[in-house]
């Protein structure tokens, strides 16, 4: 069995997302009565999309890449624990024990909880089951239980469905993305932490006055607030941080402010590429969604489907972008000056995009807020990855993942300084048997929370950033 399960994990990990996931949407159309030429289409249409959209972000991080070292490299700090990225972080997670069954273990969790009336969310995006098994192979490597990781992997996929959810309108409403919700656990690292801290940012004078979500700075400002322009902007001023003065051989004002004026254009290409490639996967999903919805209505009246898809969906808007930008300098900043901290953040810089964009409709898209509460998540989450750091060299071996030469620890912003990720792994030092009972008081709160939900969602939803009436 395990040696099944392996097979197929590593035949989708070949396959890639934009493989899989027109087969999966196609499959799916065919499940919720599509007609098959209909189900077809939806599937090769969204697919083109995701290609669209990790064409951008390709060049958005190589961009970022080159920006970030060049930062990195001007403190001349030198930390203990190196950010190797999100990629080294999923390898670990599908080479692991947990990861050879997580792809069955995290639908069976879905169905279940579908069925149960525990989600309305079916989540599709199966290339990202692996935070889920990060989560389990870290159990693994402190407790040596490979039942008690797998249990962990199901706790956090139980988490994730219920953020999913308890977002999903916002979601909806605020990107106008009809009948999705968002389950990349990196996404959601600090959505929870975020909705008491923005609720208490409105109590602040000042702060609570202050619009500066993109439509109003493009009042304000013109021309200069326009998506286009301001990734322009953005893009001019970091690439001025990293790149002027030029240093290194050979390095001189010319390269340099060619570097500088190629990474405004390049940002600036991403701000008005990035919602185009999502317009194309609306596309796709508009006859699923319907199709969802019809088969519910039918089956289970008074109950939503909603599709539960990667966050790169989300990582386009204005807001997202500028605010990721701008927490570039921050974020290296924090990690000089925190006391304690042994993480550089590196690798994963360019994923800062995808650690802001669910504050957007909790802010309803305030730049300002989402710098604030982007900040607060960055503080938390170098402690975090510093913490982690130890367990993630561990469990690279023990996954057949390589540590980098000269490397004495090795962490990732991906899912090392995830809120859940160290929730749910932390007890597991304790014993095997403290794990268990954390672990079955986490998923009996999460049942509960998501009773209360059920129960008055409408009010849950306008804290996650359903505009009120």
């Amino acid at each position: 069995m395990a040696n099944f399960f392996g097979s197929l994990q590593d035949i989708l990990s070949a396959m890639g997302p934009t493989v899989m996931l027109p087969i999966v949407i196609f499959l799916l159309g065919l499940l919720l009565g599509i007609k098959p030429g209909r189900a077809l289409r939806a599937g090769v249409t969204i697919g083109i999309a995701f290609v669209g959209i990790n064409l951008v972000i390709g060049l958005m991080w190589g961009e970022l890449a080159g920006v970030s070292a060049n930062i990195v490299g001007k403190t001349g700090v030198q930390l203990t624990a190196v950010d190797v990225g999100w990629p080294t972080a999923a390898a670990i997670a599908f080479g692991s024990s947990v990861g050879t069954f997580i792809i069955p273990l995290a639908l069976l969790v879905n169905i279940i909880m579908l069925v149960l009336g525990l989600t309305q969310t079916l989540n599709v995006d199966v290339w990202n089951f692996w935070h889920f098994a990060f989560v389990g192979s870290l159990v693994v490597v402190v407790t040596g239980n490979l039942v008690l990781g797998l249990f962990a992997a199901a706790v956090a996929s139980m988490l994730a469905l219920f953020l999913a959810d308890w977002t999903a309108k916002g979601i909806q409403d605020f990107y106008n993305l009809p009948g999705i919700s968002i389950t990349t656990a990196s996404a959601q690292a600090f959505v929870l932490p975020a909705i008491p801290v923005n609720k208490l940012l409105d109590k602040v004078p000042g702060v609570n006055t202050w619009k500066a979500d993109p439509e109003s700075i493009a009042k304000r400002w013109g021309v200069i607030g326009e998506p286009v322009v301001l990734g322009l902007v953005l893009g001019l001023i970091l690439g001025a941080i990293a790149y002027l003065p030029p240093s290194g051989e050979g390095a001189n004002w010319t390269s340099g402010l060619i570097k500088v004026l190629g990474t405004g254009v390049n940002l600036s290409a991403v701000m008005l590429l990035l919602p185009r490639m999502v317009a194309i996967l609306m596309e796709g999903l508009i006859p699923i969604s319907e199709g969802a919805r019809e088969f519910m209505s039918k089956r289970f009246p008074g109950r939503d489907l909603q599709i539960g898809l990667d966050a790169a969906i989300l990582i386009g808007h204005p807001s997202s972008i500028a605010s990721s930008l701008i927490l570039i300098p921050i974020t290296i900043l924090l990690a000089i000056i925190l006391p304690g901290n042994k993480m550089m953040p590196f690798a994963d810089l360019a994923a800062l995009p995808f650690f802001v964009a669910m504050f957007a409709p909790i802010t309803r898209g305030n730049v300002v807020r989402m710098i604030i509460l982007g900040t607060l998540s960055a503080i938390a989450g170098l402690y975090l990855a510093s913490w982690m750091a130890p367990l993630q060299t561990l469990a690279a071996p023990a996954a057949g993942v390589a540590i980098p030469e000269g490397a004495a620890l090795i962490t990732n912003m991906g899912d090392g300084w995830v809120l859940s990720v160290g929730a749910l792994v932390a007890p597991a030092s304790l014993g095997v048997v403290a794990e268990y009972i954390w672990l079955a008081i986490v998923a009996a709160v999460i049942v509960v929370l998501i009773t209360m939900f059920n129960k008055n969602k409408e009010q849950w939803s306008q804290w996650a950033g359903v505009a009120e009436e």
